[in-house]
């Protein structure tokens, strides 16, 4: 996994990866949203509501947290060993929006992420257990927790979203 030496590297990381991943979407018919295809795993909608899902979750821990309520991971109801359910939620909360809306949603919540980055200190960044529901046996930093949210999936979504594109466009 890649490491970062301070947080305005991740910040630009995230902020380069998610416009490369976002403009993906761009050229999208509305009426191609839910088109699957048996090459690509999700469909545009469900990408783009995956993406939602984990970043309002990341997002969702820290409030919680610093509000005293404790934080049950990845959320309630659902366990790490078992995430095709949590993915189904995803799909139902976020997929009945429009990829515009979706789009709009998920540029919020990725600045909502790189505000709350440029909150946090170096050790809270940069250091293991400096949450509650970052402590893991892994012992991740705030750090790995957040690439793992965003500029991995932007990463490795864009590919898919561009392999969807070929076949279907």
């Amino acid at each position: 996994m890649r490491t970062y030496t301070s947080k305005d590297e991740l910040i630009t990381e995230i902020g380069q990866r998610y416009q490369r991943y976002i403009s993906e979407f761009e050229n999208i018919p509305e009426n191609l949203r839910n088109k699957r295809i048996e090459e690509v795993d999700k469909t545009p909608s469900e990408n783009l509501s995956y993406q939602l899902g984990w970043l309002s979750l990341l997002l969702g821990w820290e409030e919680k947290e610093k509000h005293g309520i404790d934080v049950h991971t990845p959320a309630d109801g659902y366990k790490w060993n078992n995430l095709g359910g949590l993915y189904q939620s995803f799909y139902e909360t976020y997929g009945t929006e429009t990829l515009a809306e979706q789009t709009q949603q998920l540029n919020k919540k990725v600045i909502d992420l790189c505000l709350w980055i440029e909150t946090l200190t170096d050790k809270e960044l940069f250091e293991p257990e400096q949450r509650k529901w970052a402590t893991t046996k892994a012992k991740w930093p705030l750090y790995k927790w957040i690439h793992i949210n965003s500029v991995a999936p932007f990463t490795n979504f864009r590919t898919k979203v561009r392999k969807w594109k070929r076949i279907v466009l």
